[in-house]
């Protein structure tokens, strides 16, 4: 009950809409029920030529009435199931919006792609053609009972005494519909994430010729579906055909009860006709909960995993946090340990500080928890114990609007969206001038390549910045930080992935966007960090060792074992 009180409320806002639809719908059903009538009385004057043509023009209004009546609820009916689809989906993407990371981390694209698209399909038809539905059968029902029984109450009784039977055998099919068809939602949104990641790494399948492979695995899961949705469309073709057949056991019984009240002259053909007539009313509304009850399954199933979207807890600030203004950039860590949900340790007992304008590098082994620490500071995690501070305030206190507002990320995986480079840019600061997002542009060394592209910064960049170079990319989010000048800057892993050409580029730019700010980096070319104020050497055991470069070097241990390893490498050793 409360899930559809729950979905009820998302028709509030077009309720004028929503009951002009609903009146339509009753006038329609109001003419469905008279017109057997009007036949009846058309029949009983065929001896009476200005009535019958009367009857036949009054006919011919109700025809005409019907046209604009089911114009309006055919279209705006559905438009006001199309508006709600619509206010779910924003509810849904503002919602996924404040969802912290660890909620993606367990959760596939495609699965909450699935989630916003076919299921919210689903709950629009059901929002239009639902309440419809119900309210016509319940009218229609009850009408055609009345007229019938205005005809002739016994032959009436008869024709509903098979109403329970239908009633019952449904009621028994429903549960085995809601329970297979909860089970392809599940399966659909499994193919639909095994897709989602298929297209998204295409690159690396043909790099590796891994077309059978990802045919095989993706045929597994579209099995899967198959199965399942096979199991749900069993149910409801048992729920189908049982209610024909009943149907039809309900028209022999009909012609042979008519047939024997006309025979000893209980009834007059023109009454068996409207009669006859009403049967086909009667049988619509039938027809309509039987389609309603599946459309019910299948709407209310695709609400529930709405819902559990929507019911997933979202990042929220504290009580009480405030709002951090313009922060100079001091970063602590104090005693900070970090675990994932139900896995191990990943920090235990970090602490060191960064002063204001100060550079701190983290090196060492992967897996030591270097992205994890960059990633606490911003809160897109939060610690398990200990404190993480800004400007001496503990990061939990402040509102996540604020702190984030004072970070900016170069990260080695860049994401573009698809839009135009002068977008992706400006997406650090939407209300900042051309002449800004230009010189952010100037500023990261990127500004003479976009202008001798065709479009310049108007260029769509395509999905993920497919169109760019690792280098490209790398300079438009370094744009992007330049343009947002915040107090505190993350380089993680920022020139790792790019040939040495487009690192020594990119390094200029970066040391660029370092000055005058704090600047946490993770690096495994020992090179970048050398000049770093200090640097901390992160394992799975904590910091192992902390100083400068030429310190660390001095002490022998391993910051200079991965150093001279660093030299064997690349041949200078």
């Amino acid at each position: 009950m409360n899930m559809i009180k729950r979905f009820a409320g998302y028709y509030r806002p077009h309720i004028k809409l929503f009951i002009a639809d609903m009146v339509c719908a009753f006038i329609l059903a109001l003419c469905d029920l008279f017109y057997p009538m009007i036949t009846r009385n058309m029949l009983n004057r065929f001896g009476n030529i200005r009535l019958l043509i009367v009857w036949a023009v009054v006919l011919l209004g109700v025809y005409v009435l019907k046209l604009g009546l089911n114009y309006f609820v055919n279209y705006y009916g559905h438009v006001v199931g199309v508006r709600i689809q619509s206010d779910m989906r924003r509810d849904v993407f503002d919602h996924l919006q404040k969802l912290p990371l660890t909620y993606f981390d367990n959760n596939k694209t495609g699965t909450i792609m699935s989630r916003i698209i076919s299921d919210l399909f689903d709950i629009s038809e059901l929002a239009h053609h639902g309440p419809e539905d119900l309210f016509l059968s319940i009218i229609m029902l009850l009408g055609a009972f009345v007229m019938m029984s205005y005809i002739y109450l016994p032959l009436a009784l008869i024709v509903f005494a098979f109403l329970p039977l239908m009633v019952i055998f449904a009621a028994k099919k429903r549960m085995l519909m809601s329970k297979t068809s909860k089970a392809s939602r599940v399966e659909i949104g499994e193919v639909n994430a095994s897709l989602e990641n298929s297209i998204s790494g295409i690159r690396v399948s043909k790099a590796y010729a891994g077309r059978e492979y990802e045919n095989e695995r993706f045929e597994e899961g579209n099995g899967r579906f198959v199965k399942a949705r096979s199991k749900a469309y069993k149910v409801m073709a048992e729920f189908m055909t049982g209610t024909a057949f009943i149907g039809d056991l309900l028209n022999v019984l009909l012609y042979t009860a008519g047939g024997l009240f006309c025979f000893f002259e209980k009834i007059t053909v023109a009454d068996f006709t409207a009669f006859v007539l009403y049967i086909s009313v009667f049988m619509s509304p039938v027809k309509k909960l039987i389609g309603f009850v599946e459309q019910y399954q299948n709407g209310m199933t695709g609400f529930e995993r709405f819902t559990e979207i929507m019911d997933a807890p979202a990042e929220t600030d504290k009580d009480g946090a405030s709002d951090m203004g313009e922060v100079d950039g001091t970063v602590e860590f104090r005693d900070v340990s970090f675990s994932y949900a139900d896995s191990r340790e990943i920090l235990h007992g970090i602490s060191f500080s960064v002063k204001k304008g100060e550079t701190i590098a983290l090196v060492g082994p992967s897996g030591g928890g270097k992205t994890t620490i960059c990633h606490l500071i911003p809160r897109f995690y939060s610690v398990t114990s200990g404190e993480v501070l800004v400007d001496g305030m503990n990061v939990e206190d402040a509102t996540l609007t604020s702190l984030r507002r004072n970070i900016g990320i170069v990260a080695q995986d860049v994401f573009l969206f698809n839009a135009s480079v002068y977008d992706n840019i400006a997406y650090a600061s939407p209300g900042a001038s051309r002449e800004s997002v230009e010189e952010a542009a100037r500023r990261a060394n990127i500004y003479e390549y976009i202008t001798s592209l065709p479009e310049g910064f108007d260029t769509v960049v395509g999905e993920r910045g497919v169109k760019l170079s690792g280098g490209q990319k790398q300079r438009i989010s370094i744009a992007r930080v330049f343009l947002k000048d915040p107090a505190i800057l993350i380089l993680d892993e920022a020139t790792s992935a790019l040939d040495n050409a487009s690192e020594i580029l990119i390094q200029k730019s970066l040391e660029e966007l370092s000055e005058g700010r704090t600047t946490i980096v993770v690096a495994h070319r020992l090179t970048t960090v050398k000049n770093a104020d200090e640097i901390l050497v992160v394992t799975d055991e904590g910091i192992a060792e902390r100083g400068t470069h030429d310190s660390l070097l001095s002490s022998g241990g391993i910051y200079s074992e991965l150093w001279n390893g660093a030299l064997r490498l690349s041949g200078n050793g």
